[in-house]
């Protein structure tokens, strides 16, 4: 019984060579391979060529201008001084290149917008892996769960098959009745089905995870292993609650919300300012050879001065603090409903391994032996074997619900805190 509390067994492999992955195995497989947890990842490297975008600096301006042209000439006129046909005789050249200089760090400010925009894409994939790891996890606990509950039905049914032969030889001795044979022979269906039960269960679990991985290994070559048992001890709540305050990438993708939104605000504020453009032109005008000129253009900011968006960025600062408050209150909700939900296992957990399990296995034991020697009727000695395949199937179904809300208090605090 020892060997179906302390670890999941494997089956026996089905193909030569197979062998089993441990979690370890089985997350670095899924970080590597999963389809959607790689498209996800995709949408922080967009953000970070967003940042790119968001540094530029305004491209100058260059203008060319060749003025005076005169394609009436006459090529018999006096004024060209020459023969011939001249209409560029008077042309001006003139070039001029300008410049937007964006003043109160705009770019620095939309820099800053989008290395923010970047952080909250890496905490999003980060959340959306937690919730991943989450579905391979309970996968992963219910594939072990499958296999115990499988070896466990295996072994009842064997052991039924040994109780069978001692009935057997009692019929034939003559201290059975033909139907009390046939009624523990009946009895036989009952474990062939929770042996078959068990292996859809199991198969159904492996292709879960095998789902989860994008791996098109066959179920019979693929299989698990890790520990199937329960920890008798748990942390305070309240360490439970300050690890996932520091964890979650939820809360942090929040946080972050709030600090980008007064960014914004700050980047809304500065595009309200008037950025001038400087020009430096050279040109020629007879009988000036060569001149210079510098400007400055200023535009006047009286009607539009981005009012709208200091206002819609001064609203999102205040959206952003309430949805952080909500996150904030989602992470102890999560915490606390799966501590309770872990205390409440290990108060259920505890008697089974210090008490009822033993007490079923002397209980069925002692009526077996009673019957077969005529001191208990049939109908306890078959309620003693129920009650036995119960308390075992009960138990092992009380590790799997510790293990999957294990699972989820290392979601709800956003990494491992429970192996």
């Amino acid at each position: 019984m020892k060997k179906l509390i302390l670890v999941a067994l494997t089956l026996p492999a089905l193909v030569f060579g197979q062998t089993a992955l441990t979690w370890q195995q089985v997350k670095d497989k899924f970080e590597a391979s999963n389809p959607t947890l790689k498209a996800s990842q995709l949408n922080i490297d967009e953000s970070r060529a967003a940042e790119i975008t968001a540094n530029l600096r305004p491209n100058p301006t260059l203008t060319g201008t060749l003025d005076q042209l005169n394609p009436f000439a006459d090529a018999n006129s006096p004024s060209t001084g020459t023969p011939g046909y001249r209409p560029f005789a008077y042309a001006l050249p003139f070039a001029s290149i300008g410049y937007l200089h964006e003043r109160d760090h705009k770019r620095e400010l939309r820099l800053a917008s989008a290395r923010k925009s970047t952080d909250i894409a890496a905490d999003t994939f980060s959340d959306q892996e937690r919730t991943l790891l989450f579905n391979l996890r309970n996968a992963f606990v219910q594939t072990l769960q499958a296999k115990s509950v499988q070896q466990n039905a295996r072994e009842n049914l064997e052991y039924w098959d040994r109780e069978l032969v001692v009935n057997r030889k009692r019929f034939q001795a003559g201290d059975l009745a033909q139907v009390d044979l046939d009624r523990l022979e009946l009895q036989r269906v009952q474990f062939e089905s929770d042996l078959e039960t068990a292996l859809v269960n199991l198969r159904t679990a492996k292709i879960q995870v095998l789902a989860l991985l994008n791996d098109r290994t066959p179920v019979d070559r693929f299989d698990l292993s890790g520990p199937f048992d329960f920890i008798d001890r748990l942390l305070p709540l309240e360490e439970f609650r300050n690890a996932a305050i520091a964890a979650r990438p939820d809360l942090k993708a929040a946080l972050e919300t709030v600090e980008l939104a007064k960014t914004n605000h700050q980047l809304a504020v500065a595009n309200g300012s008037t950025d001038p453009t400087f020009t430096v032109d050279l040109a020629r005008n007879p009988p000036i050879p060569v001149y210079f000129g510098v400007s400055i253009s200023l535009p006047l900011r009286i009607f539009d001065r981005n009012q709208g968006e200091k206002a819609r960025t001064q609203v999102e600062i205040g959206r952003s603090e309430r949805a952080r408050d909500a996150a904030e209150a989602q992470v102890f909700s999560d915490v606390d409903s799966a501590y309770v939900t872990l205390v409440s296992a290990l108060n259920l957990l505890r008697p089974y391994r210090d008490k009822y399990l033993k007490l079923a296995e002397d209980t069925r034991n002692k009526i077996a032996f009673s019957y077969q020697n005529g001191g208990a009727s049939l109908l306890d000695y078959l309620d003693a074997q129920k009650a036995w395949r119960d308390t075992q199937l009960a138990y092992l179904n009380l590790i799997g619900a510790y293990l999957s809300t294990a699972a989820q208090m290392n979601m709800a605090v956003g990494r491992e805190v429970i192996p």
